[in-house]
């Protein structure tokens, strides 16, 4: 079997007596962090379809999550909630870490407000992060902004992913003003749970991830 620490460290380890518990542990491995980092802003949404996203992006290969308090979330984190939600969060990434062996657990960013996110997006580009927010009414598509994503060399890749109703019309256009691009992922519509893993999971073919 293979042990992690979640913090890219690994090795093999070997079960000598299963009475006593007795295991032999093989050298220790580093993992590097990638070069290009591949993150995901997941909007709050109801029935647990922001967790989904979060877990299945996980076994994709996400290595940054971010709660978003979007417009139109339902769901509200305020409080003492908030705290034990990203609590929830972490606990699911964490499992999700360990299900598909990896050797990092992605890192989990604080909530944000989208007044807060236009702000961090306007540091984030300025300092060379991509953010692509996914949206039915984008004119531009995945394929046309490919090339733009084999072309980044360091940094982190972004996917804004909406809660049920969508992002608002706003927030695109105030998330574009600040550095953010606009895409459309085919002509079917995607659920808040599973349009971020789709997204990721291109990105890691065209970044080679997948080879």
């Amino acid at each position: 079997m293979i042990l992690s620490d979640g913090e890219g460290h690994r090795a093999v380890v070997t079960l000598l007596d299963e009475t006593s518990g007795t295991v032999q542990v093989g050298d220790v491995e580093e993992v590097d962090e990638p070069e290009v980092r591949l993150g995901l802003i997941q909007a709050l949404a109801k029935s647990g379809r922001d967790e989904q996203a979060i877990e299945m992006a996980t076994e994709v290969g996400v290595d940054a999550v971010m709660p978003w308090q979007a417009q139109r979330s339902i769901v509200q984190w305020k409080g003492a909630k908030a705290e034990k939600a990203l609590s929830k969060w972490r606990d699911l990434l964490t499992a999700a870490t360990e299900q598909s062996r990896r050797s990092r657990m992605p890192e989990l960013l604080s909530l944000h407000t989208t007044k807060q996110l236009i702000s961090w997006t306007r540091e984030r580009t300025e300092a060379g992060d991509v953010v692509l927010i996914l949206h039915q009414d984008a004119t531009e598509t995945w394929g046309q902004f490919e090339d733009v994503v084999r072309a980044v060399q360091r940094g982190t890749i972004w996917v804004v992913v909406g809660p049920e109703g969508g992002i608002t019309d706003d927030e695109v256009a105030a998330l574009k003003d600040a550095g953010a691009h606009a895409l459309v992922i085919g002509q079917n519509i995607l659920r808040a749970s599973s349009a971020g893993p789709v997204a990721l999971t291109l990105l890691s073919r065209v970044m080679g991830r997948y080879e």
